[in-house]
């Protein structure tokens, strides 16, 4: 009879019995389960084994987090259940089946542009800062002379000068402005066939050429193609091979045909490398996988994209001025926002300037405001409903503080890349109430008449460039825009289906709350006398940071213990005190010690590496074996996990936080090994 096999049967019952486990794995502190029916499992049943210290679901993946006992405990519940255990991506794999293709899309997306964020929020708060200055009519600068007339709006408003128009230093500096902003929004494409490529796993730097191919210098601006079909001149911008031609159009800020180039240039290159002689390979792979990928681009996935979007325009035009266009406004702001992360968004210039040109104003170009508030709006909830429910995790908060409050800004300047691709979409309910009240927006503001004398300047800025007898109405569509996706977020996020990350980080903080309230009562009352303590001396040389800033919430949030983080600068694990290998994980990411006091600690190198399946590890040591501070249990290549894609911050944790509470803990500076890192100390 193993340790754990009452446990693991009451488990198995509680999860929904064998017919309900579609598969199941485990890493170093959790029971990873991916099941046919999620509500068949019985939480509260689960929480009340005694092996259990907590459940959450994420990623498809219902969790249970046992600690260091976790191979022990997976050992006895594949014998009393008869599953065999799969491999970490088979379970991934099968909890990522598990999900709503939407969830799935969504996932994807987020995963693509998170290394990409800081170049997408610098460069809308670079956009939001241009605007004010190119795009902003200032009356007390004068009215704005060109060609010696002085220049009207169509109804015969006087246009003013902006702060570039009047000032040669502004203006300098809003055309050197231009150069990062550029770089990160027109040749965005390169960044998002990079991402998409490593994140499939093909080569990188083949990525990044392929995506140079979208736009090029050679090839016509995006921005630029409709004016050249209207006025003929397209026909100069192709590639004559006689019996046909090629367009040469640049795909410059579009996301969707970047998306689907990388997808098969991956492809191709995983195929190839399946047939074609390594000795060869070097060769023969990029060229069959490249050329193909960039001809693929040109005839094919880019043309479609155009063609959807010329499609877009004309039924854009058709809403406008159709009798029901309330109705268009409505399904318009609301759909809006998913255009920009397509990046059809910029075919609708060419609407806004023909409604101009033929009208003197546009009423589409108010809507597009309008979405980029609203978004910012929703980005606004989130920081605000973080801070409530938050407070507990200050070092997370902190962090996202730093992505949400720069994005909100450059929403509200006009630019909402940073807002979606940043909080939005990774918690899915702020973006869809951003579309809810941008959607009741548009509809009020066509409803009302709200028009605009020209085009530019977005988010809250844009009301400078509606008609002044339009103000006050796009002034209360304006509230609308705020108001709306304020507190939808709050309504929202109690969707489980809208509020999948989000939903996990609060029940996270509900149970460390509870946890903390615990202890804190316990060392009130003084019910268990200091008995003893040890000196838990630092493992790996590197930065020490506090244990929050982990990216893991479970470490993060202390669910399995307490201690500290270091993110080292050498491979070399060394033992933090003398005591025994309680587990080692096959792996060597990780290894359980138990000190001659009774203290348990878990060292787990690096995030996810247990998916490099022992690559780059080495160890030194056995289960069962003693040992002594300072002796050599791990070595690991830094270098190489990180260029494999994983992050190497080190949790250093006492596991058995019943017996022992972490105290006098380094938080900062350098770690040098011998030195005293915290001390555990007994509180029964």
């Amino acid at each position: 009879m193993g340790k754990f096999d009452q446990e693991a049967r009451d488990l198995l019952v509680a999860i929904g019995g064998k017919e309900n486990v579609a598969a199941v794995t485990h890493c170093a502190t959790r029971m990873r389960f991916v099941l046919n029916d999620d509500s068949k499992a019985d939480v509260k049943a689960i929480e009340k084994i005694p092996v259990v210290k907590g459940t959450f679901t994420n990623a498809g993946q219902f969790q249970v987090i046992i600690g260091n006992d976790v191979p022990i405990f997976y050992k006895d519940f594949s014998q009393v259940s008869g599953i065999e255990g799969v491999s970490k991506e088979a379970a991934k794999a099968q909890a990522n089946k598990n999900q709503p293709i939407v969830q799935r899309l969504i996932a994807t997306l987020a995963e693509i542009f998170t290394p990409l964020l800081p170049a997408i929020i610098v460069g809308g708060l670079i956009l939001g800062f241009r605007n004010l200055l190119e795009g902003v009519p200032i009356e007390s600068l004068g009215q704005k002379i060109i060609d010696g007339v002085a220049a009207t709006n169509a109804d015969g408003s006087a246009i003013y000068n902006s702060i570039t128009d009047v000032s040669p230093f502004w203006n300098g500096v809003n055309s050197f402005l231009w150069l990062p902003a550029e770089a990160i929004f027109h040749f965005l494409p390169v960044g998002v066939v990079w991402s998409v490529v490593r994140k499939f796993g093909g080569t990188e730097i083949l990525g990044i050429v392929l995506g140079i191919t979208l736009v090029s210098p050679q090839l016509l601006n995006a921005y630029a193609v409709n004016a050249a079909r209207a006025d003929g001149t397209i026909k100069d911008w192709v590639w004559n091979f006689g019996s046909f031609q090629i367009e040469k159009i640049g795909y410059q800020a579009q996301i969707i045909p970047a998306i689907f180039t990388g997808l098969l240039f991956v492809f191709l290159e995983k195929q190839l490398r399946k047939v074609i002689p390594e000795a060869v390979a070097m060769i023969f792979v990029p060229f069959f996988s490249l050329l193909p990928a960039i001809i693929a681009a040109h005839t094919i996935i880019g043309p479609i994209g155009w063609k959807i979007g010329q499609g877009l325009s004309t039924i854009v035009n058709a809403g406008l001025t159709s009798s029901v266009n309330w109705l268009f406004g409505l399904v318009f702001g609301a759909l809006y926002a998913p255009l920009v992360i397509t990046g059809l968004h910029h075919t609708l210039l060419a609407i806004d300037y023909q409604l101009i040109a033929d009208l003197g104003y546009t009423n589409l170009w108010p809507m597009i405001c309008l979405s980029n508030i609203a978004q910012g709006a929703a980005v606004a909830g989130v920081i605000l409903l973080h801070k409530r429910t938050m407070k507990s995790r200050k070092d997370d908060l902190e962090r996202e503080e730093q992505i949400s409050i720069p994005s909100l800004i450059s929403a509200w300047l006009g630019v909402t890349e940073p807002a979606m691709f940043g909080i939005n979409l990774k918690y899915v309910y702020p973006f869809v109430a951003g579309m809810i009240g941008s959607g009741l927006a548009g509809m009020f503001s066509i409803l009302t008449g709200v028009r605009a004398n020209s085009v530019g300047v977005g988010g809250l800025p844009g009301i400078l460039a509606i008609q002044p007898n339009s103000w006050m109405n796009f002034f209360i569509a304006m509230v609308i825009a705020v108001v709306v996706p304020f507190f939808m977020i709050f309504v929202l996020r109690k969707i489980p289906a809208l509020n999948k990350v989000d939903g996990v980080v609060e029940e996270i903080d509900s149970n460390i709350a509870r946890e903390e309230e615990t202890i804190s009562t316990i060392r009130q009352t003084d019910v268990y006398p200091q008995e003893a303590s040890l000196e838990v001396k630092v493992p790996l040389s590197g930065k020490v940071l506090p244990i929050t800033e982990t990216p893991d919430p479970m470490f993060a949030q202390r669910l399995i213990g307490d201690g500290a983080l270091i993110d080292p600068d050498e491979g070399v694990l060394v033992a933090p005190f003398d005591g025994v290998v309680q587990m080692i994980f096959p792996t060597n990411h990780a290894i359980g010690l138990v000190s001659k006091e009774g203290v348990e600690l878990l060292i787990h190198i690096g995030l996810d590496t247990v998916k490099l399946d022992g690559k780059h590890f080495q160890g030194f040591v056995k289960e069962g074996q003693e040992v002594k501070t300072g002796d050599e249990l791990i070595r690991f290549d830094v270098k190489a996990i990180k260029e494999a894609g994983y992050v190497t911050m080190t949790p250093i944790i006492v596991t058995n936080q019943d017996s022992f509470q972490v105290d006098d803990v380094k938080t900062s500076g350098q770690a040098i090994l011998g030195e005293e890192l915290f001390t555990a100390t007994s509180i029964k």
